[in-house]
Order: C-alpha cells, then structure tokens, then sequence
C-alpha cells in the first residue's frame, strides 16, 4: 500500500483562497517532502502561480480524466525543488459535461492517480469553486479534505453544505474519506471582525480548525503575479513564514498517524 496521502483543497464558495492555499502550502511542503499539485481548477490559477505557460499546459489534469495519455508522463516540474504540477488547461472547463455518461466517472483521478501515487509523499488538488463532478473525482481520490476558510462575513455559509457532501462520498464512494481541517485564510488582525469570525469557527469546529492562521499580505499577491510562490519570491514574509507554520502544522498532526 502506498505511503502518499492525498489531500483535496476545496472550498464551494470562490474568493476563500483555496487556490493561494495550494500552492504555497504545496511550496512549503516541499521543503520537507516530494510533493505534486494537481490543478483540477479550469481557470488554471494553480498553473499561473507556479509559472506554468499556457503552451506547457496541453497534457495535465484534463488528460488524467479523460485517460488520453499514460498518467506517470503527465506531472511536470515546476521551479520549486521537489513540486511537480499537474497542470490545468481550457480543455478541462468541459470535462464535466464530457464525463456524463463515462464509465467509472467518480473514479477517473482516483484510477490515473493510484499510478502514480508511490513518485510522491504528498499529492494536493486544487478544487474548482463549486461541488460537481471534477471536485467529486477530487474528493474520492483523497484521503483527506483541507478546508480554507476566509475571515469574512458569512464565511461560515456553506461550509455545512461541503461537510454533509464530503460525508455523503464517504458513504458511497470513499469510506477513508474526512476532513483534514480548516484554515483561516485573509485574517487581518487590525479587523474585529476577523477576531470574530475565527472565534466563531473554533466554537463551532473545535479542533478540526488549525491553529496556523494565514494574514492578508500583499506580498502573496504579488508572488502569485509573479508566477512564484510566496516562499520563492519573499521568504521572510508574513505571508511566507504562515505558509511554512502550516505545512509544519500539517506535518507534525500526521506524524503520528502514519501520514504526511
């Protein structure tokens, strides 16, 4: 049985930051561990921040789908030591209405993964904003869910919608199955309303919320326009330096269960 645990990053609502979540934590895993990022977003913002040209980008998570090409020829290596990336391409806005009527069509990243799985200790997939069929492949692929969660009004809106839909995969598709946690993202300590927001998602979560919180910080922004992950662009950074305490969150929570 292989080692690697799959982790899925999905969040419904868009603007949360799930995709900053997945690649700077996939950076910052990286530090530590073989780690691939799989874009599963068609907008393709995973691939951007990695600095991933769009003529890079014809054979990825689209073609893992669609089982066009051998899986172990699909992952490419990004400018971070130790990341690969399974890019996103345009293609991949139409797998959805493409996978309708395809066999096995909840298990088609579970399939192309297992087979390549073993190249890495960590696989993390960026999720599209919504919970149709690709975040389905998504989450009966992996192990564990990773929930980021943005320090605004009405963030706690629908994150009961993602639990009851991540318990009813695991029903029917993947008993394994659970959510890893939740991540506060865009946590602006000068805001009340941040403090709020935090508190109210601990009471209701308990310790499913980590205590890694991720700041609002220009610098990621600017990182991602960059095609660079944060720690690659400012590794002194608030931003940087959040992202590092949360892959060692994550690291030290699975050590003792055997993951990560």
């Amino acid at each position: 049985m292989s080692s690697t645990r799959i982790i899925a990053i999905a969040n419904q609502k868009g603007g949360v930051g799930k995709t900053t979540t997945s690649l700077n934590l996939a950076a910052a895993l990286a530090l530590h561990r073989r780690v691939l990022l799989v874009d599963l977003d068609p907008q393709g913002n995973a691939s951007t921040g990695l600095g991933i040209d769009y003529d890079q980008r014809a054979r990825g998570s689209y073609s893992a789908l669609m089982g066009e090409e051998e899986p172990t020829s699909l992952p490419q290596p990004s400018n971070v030591p130790q990341l690969d990336i399974m890019p996103a391409n345009a293609d991949l806005a139409g797998a959805e209405l493409e996978m309708i009527d395809a066999d096995r069509r909840e298990y088609r990243l579970h399939d192309a993964l297992q087979m390549i799985e073993g190249l890495y200790d960590v696989i993390l997939i960026d999720c599209p904003p919504s919970l149709g069929l690709l975040t389905l492949n998504a989450l009966v692929a992996s192990q564990s869910v990773l929930v980021p969660l943005q320090c605004e009004f009405f963030a706690l809106e629908g994150i009961s919608q993602l639990v009851r839909t991540i318990e009813r995969v695991r029903r029917a598709f993947n008993a394994d199955l659970h959510l890893e946690g939740i991540v506060l993202t865009m946590y602006d300590r000068r805001n009340n309303l941040s403090a709020l927001v935090a508190e109210d998602a601990r009471s209701f979560f308990g310790e499913q919320v980590l205590d890694t919180l991720i700041p609002r910080n220009i610098r990621i922004s600017e990182a991602q326009s960059h095609g660079k992950p944060v720690l690659e662009y400012d590794r002194n950074s608030s931003g940087a330096r959040a992202y590092q305490a949360l892959a060692e969150e994550l690291l030290k929570r699975q050590h003792g269960k055997g993951g990560l």
